[in-house]
């Protein structure tokens, strides 16, 4: 089983990743992303859905024109783990 990040972890974890918003509940993390047009946003989340796809890990998404909303969380976990950070590291990295 997937280990649940505790309250202890999440501020060191969550201060590098300063773009993202942590839930009311601690269990998930909030992005939301501006581009330039639909063409931009698409090729942004084709990127992630590719890494998403090696790690089996998938975000909650959606995707208004230029608009990229993503929400991390492991469900099985039933809160944030090691997979959540990671994931949200790589899409910092392609934003």
């Amino acid at each position: 089983m997937i280990k649940k990040l505790t309250t202890d972890e999440l501020p060191k974890l969550l201060a590098e990743l300063k773009h993202w918003q942590l839930s009311a509940d601690s269990s998930s993390i909030h992005r939301s992303f501006k581009f330039a047009d639909f063409n931009e946003a698409f090729g942004f989340m084709t990127r992630v859905a590719i890494k998403a796809q090696e790690m089996d890990h998938h975000p909650e998404w959606s995707n208004v024109y230029s608009q990229v909303d993503i929400t991390l969380s492991t469900h099985t976990a039933k809160g944030l783990t090691d997979r959540d950070i990671t994931l949200a590291r790589f899409i910092d990295s392609i934003a």
